[in-house]
């Protein structure tokens, strides 16, 4: 009995690995052992990443907020609970964008969290 060779299955499964490897450093786009481990990795970072990349949006926005909140003599937590007990919600996406295009809303926004405060 002849030996059963991979054929079509076989070289359509590799080109699509490969495909997908496409652009990878040294061996790792062109030898098909080291380009699936690499593709695996790969969407194993993809993956974690996708949920990384909201931690650090939300970071780089509260980084933000706190520069510009003291420049208006306030902390980071103080103007937020100040924003919660005046009953104004605005979330920190929004709010750093006034930080960064429109310092005056801003401060108006910090005026009134300092005064919720008191």
């Amino acid at each position: 009995m002849p030996r059963v060779k991979g054929g079509t299955v076989t070289r359509k499964r590799r080109k699509r690995v490969l495909k997908l490897a496409k652009g990878y450093y040294g061996a790792k786009h062109a030898l098909f052992k080291t380009a699936k481990q690499q593709v695996i990795k790969s969407g194993q970072y993809a993956y974690r990443d996708r949920r990384q990349k909201k931690r650090d949006f939300r970071k780089l926005w509260i980084a933000r907020i706190n520069a510009a909140a003291r420049m208006n003599e306030l902390s980071y937590s103080r103007l937020m609970h100040g924003l919660k007990l005046a009953g104004i919600e605005v979330n920190r996406k929004m709010l750093s964008e006034l930080a960064i295009s429109d310092e005056k809303a801003f401060a108006q926004l910090a005026t009134k969290a300092k005064d919720a405060l008191k």
